[in-house]
């Protein structure tokens, strides 16, 4: 028996193939790239995934026929389709920040209820703020749309004509009744969304429809094919990583870094930093935290001043990470004084603040571009540690740390991240997560296995990484200046933003 996950990243759609022992049995990417035309806008021309979808599944259906297919997705995307299923708009991203004025409009129409009926204050991420923006500034393109779906559910659209999303992917829409996993009423009739606009919500490992004949004939799979109601990538990813369970902690280093831990009951996070959503495990809720720009901030070093350091070889279908991380891995803990602040698309957890701008603090003539991918590294895990302080003071236990994503690759970022933390940390035995969890989630149904129990026996965690007890204690250092310095630049950031949309203006303009 075979489970195939398909998950929709924010750089490309990944497709794994797993047999009932949960190994891998084939694999496939199709990349992809978001658009940014204006600044602090991220948006993606939804029929790219689609045709990702395709080709990924032509690529594994010669390997296997799937008992069942799970998705998984990156979070708050909304895609807006008309009556036939077109798309009248842009999808907007997860870490899109056009939407601020639309945020302090859901706090006054809701007269700051909305954190009571949805558990969740407002967020520039969250799709309710995207769905004002496109009312508020393309009411034409409103007025057409049928139905809002996020990026995963875009793709189980496309593949069986069903309009379904899950309980963990709505919980990050800011319009679900998290404590019931049903939408809430009160919400919908505050910002005035019609409930017809959205989709039909079902638990991760139920069924949620099947695959249709015009979609098997341009995956190469089989008609008929159930899928079941995935998961947003997260909380795939918790259980891809293992926790299924209190006491595990999930860390993703992905585009976005990402704290995750499952929760018995409904806890709230005083301080805002930490969302509460309902948990891929039907029963249970998470809180989780986000870090915008993780990998993403190394995917940025590599595109800008690390491009020399990359290996062109390596670059021929590789990301071209390799030489840039050996280079950064003989530079010693602390970067040589180098500072790196990763807030290059804002900063969600725990500042909040899409006017937050990235910075390297301590430059010198003796700093090279490898103290700057190591200190970008180090930023990262910085920005980490002020979310794993967090959730301690939540009073949540953290018996495990468990790694998965991109970042995981090369153990370099792995090593850095177990000092900053001063805890060991254990890697995923696949990085890929999301994809791997969309898969359990699938065989479960088509099994009829629980899925904790699945995960149990599928989960394989590598070698733990130690924190090395010297780089921990410059690490305790450096990390109480990485504090000090958001508070110290956030009114100057927030003025260069200004500027730099005067200036993009003007160019426009022009």
């Amino acid at each position: 028996m075979f489970a195939l996950g398909l998950d929709v990243g924010t750089t490309g759609l990944k497709g794994l193939l797993v047999d009932a022992e949960g190994r891998i049995v084939a694999d496939a990417t199709a990349a992809y790239a978001p658009d940014a035309p204006h600044p602090g806008w991220s948006q993606q021309d939804a029929t790219v995934w689609v045709k990702a979808a395709d080709a990924v599944c032509r690529i594994i259906a010669p390997r296997g026929p799937p008992a069942a297919i799970g998705l998984s997705g990156q979070m708050h995307g909304s895609v807006f389709l008309d009556a036939a299923g077109v798309p009248v708009a842009p999808a907007i991203l997860w870490n899109d920040q056009r939407t601020a004025a639309e945020c302090d409009e859901i706090m006054a129409r809701t007269a700051g209820r909305i954190v009571a009926w949805t558990l969740n204050p407002p967020r520039t991420a969250f799709t309710a703020s995207k769905i004002l923006w496109l009312r508020n500034n393309d009411s034409e393109a409103w007025r057409r749309t049928a139905t809002v779906l996020l990026p995963k559910d875009l793709v189980r659209f496309h593949l069986t004509g069903e309009r379904i999303s899950d309980v963990t992917d709505a919980s990050g829409t800011n319009l679900l009744d998290v404590r019931t996993r049903r939408w809430s009423t009160e919400t919908l009739d505050a910002l005035e969304i019609p409930r017809a606009r959205l989709p039909c919500l079902v638990e991760s490992p139920e069924a949620a429809g099947r695959l249709s004949a015009r979609a098997a004939d341009a995956t190469g799979l089989q008609a008929g094919i159930p899928f079941v109601g995935g998961a947003a990538d997260q909380p795939a990813a918790a259980i891809g990583n293992g926790v299924v369970e209190p006491g595990t902690v999930s860390i993703t280093l992905g585009t976005s870094g990402v704290v995750y831990a499952q929760i018995p009951g409904v806890i709230v996070d005083p301080s805002g930093a930490f969302h509460t959503f309902c948990h891929s495990v039907p029963g249970t809720w998470q809180v989780m935290a986000s870090v915008l720009s993780a990998a993403g901030s190394l995917q940025w070093w590599r595109e800008t001043g690390g491009a020399a350091d990359a290996d062109p070889a390596e670059a021929v279908g590789t990301s071209g990470f390799a030489a840039i991380v050996e280079a950064a891995r003989a530079v010693p803990p602390g970067s040589g004084g180098l500072v790196f602040l990763p807030y290059l698309t804002g900063e969600r957890s725990p500042h909040n603040d899409p006017e937050a701008r990235g910075a390297f603090i301590g430059l010198t003539r003796r700093t090279t571009r490898a103290h700057m991918a190591r200190a970008v590294m180090e930023g990262v895990a910085f920005a980490l540690r002020d979310l794993v302080e967090i959730l301690t003071t939540l009073g949540l236990p953290i018996r495990e740390i468990r790694v998965a994503g991109g970042g995981v690759r090369g153990g370099l970022w792995l090593a850095i991240l177990a000092s900053v933390l001063n805890r060991p940390v254990v890697p995923a035995a696949t990085p890929d997560a999301s994809a791997y969890g969309a898969a359990m989630l699938a065989m479960a149904h088509a099994s009829g296995r629980d899925i904790a129990s699945l995960a149990r026996s599928w989960i394989r965690p590598g070698a733990p990484a130690l924190p090395d007890a010297e780089a921990a204690a410059t690490y305790d250092r450096v990390y109480a200046v990485f504090r000090s310095l958001y508070p110290a630049t956030r009114e100057a950031a927030h003025t260069l933003g200004a500027i730099e949309r005067a200036c993009t203006a003007s160019e426009h303009a022009a």
